[in-house]
C-alpha cells in the first residue's frame, strides 16, 4: 500500500494484477470484493452490471478473470464514483461507471437488461446503530436504500435466465431471502467462515431469474487453516489463497 497526499492509497489486489486507488479514510474495499469478483459465473461478452460498486474493486477482479465483458458500475458518492473509473482506466479495463442512486437509474441503463447483476449492499440497517462520522463510510456500511430495494432493482435489470449475486452478512440472510419474489429461484446460499467450526459471518447469495430449482444451502468456503488462530502470517487455505491471490473463481456448488 503507498500514501499519496490527497488522501488516497494505492493498494494492490491479486498480487499487483490489480492497482486500486481507495480513500484512506472511510469505506475501504477488502477482500469482500474480492470474493463478491470471484463468485460471478461470466462469460466472455456478457453484459454486467454493478450496484454500488464504490471503487470499482469487484468488477475489476472479475474483469481480471473473464475477458470481453461489458462492464458498467452505478455508484452514488461522486468521489468513489471518479476513483472507480480511474481505477478501470489505470488498469485497461473498460467500464462505464454512472453516479446515480441505485433506485434513480439513468435512462441508459434502464434501457438495458444483463446478464449478471451482483452488488455488496450495506450491511447494516440504519435503523441498527449510530452512524459513521465519515459519510462515505456510512453509506457504505448502512446507506439509506432497503435491501429489499437492492434486490428489486437488481431483478428488473436482469434478462429472463440473467443471475444475480450478493455478498450480506449471514445474519440478514432471512432479510436477502424475503427480498427475492417469484421472479428469481434457484437460490443458492454460500457461506463464509473463518475457520472449521465457527459461524458463518459472511453469505453469498445467488439466484436465476426465471429459475425453477430447489433451495441450496451449501457447504461453507472456509477462510484459514486451523481451528485456531495460533502465529502470526497469512493462514488462508488454498482455495482462498487462489482466489485472492490469483483471481481464481469462487465455484458457487
Amino acid at each position: 500500500m503507498e500514501n499519496s497526499g490527497d488522501g488516497l492509497t494505492h493498494d494492490r489486489f491479486l498480487d499487483g494484477a490489480l492497482e486500486i486507488w481507495q480513500p484512506r479514510a472511510g469505506f475501504r474495499a477488502g477482500v469482500d470484493a474480492v470474493f463478491l469478483g470471484a463468485a460471478i459465473d461470466a462469460k466472455p461478452g456478457q453484459n454486467v452490471l454493478e450496484l454500488g460498486c464504490g471503487v470499482g474493486v469487484a468488477s475489476l477482479c472479475l474483469a481480471c478473470r473473464v475477458s470481453g465483458l461489458v462492464l458498467t458500475g452505478v455508484e452514488i458518492q461522486s468521489d468513489y464514483a471518479d476513483l472507480a473509473r480511474r481505477n478501470a482506466s489505470e488498469n485497461s479495463v473498460e467500464m462505464d461507471v454512472a453516479e446515480a442512486d441505485i433506485c434513480d437509474l439513468p435512462l441508459a441503463i434502464r434501457n438495458q437488461i444483463f446478464d449478471h447483476v451482483f452488488a455488496n449492499p450495506p450491511y447494516y440497517q440504519r435503523s441498527h446503530g449510530s452512524a459513521s462520522e465519515n459519510v462515505g463510510r456510512d453509506l457504505a456500511l448502512a446507506g439509506n436504500t432497503p435491501l429489499l430495494d437492492w434486490v428489486d432493482v437488481a431483478t428488473r435489470r436482469l434478462r429472463p435466465g440473467g443471475h444475480l449475486t450478493f455478498i450480506q452478512k449471514a445474519s440478514r440472510l432471512p432479510d436477502m431471502l424475503r427480498a427475492m419474489d417469484s421472479r428469481l429461484g434457484s437460490v443458492k446460499v454460500k457461506p463464509l467462515a473463518a475457520r472449521v467450526g465457527r459461524e458463518s459471518e459472511l453469505v453469498i447469495v445467488t439466484a436465476r431469474k426465471g429459475g425453477r430449482a430447489a433451495f441450496k444451502l451449501l457447504a461453507p468456503l472456509i477462510l484459514h487453516e486451523g481451528t485456531r488462530h495460533v502465529r502470526d502470517g497469512e493462514s488462508y487455505t488454498r482455495i482462498v489463497r487462489n482466489i485472492l491471490r490469483t483471481g481464481a473463481p469462487l465455484e458457487i456448488c
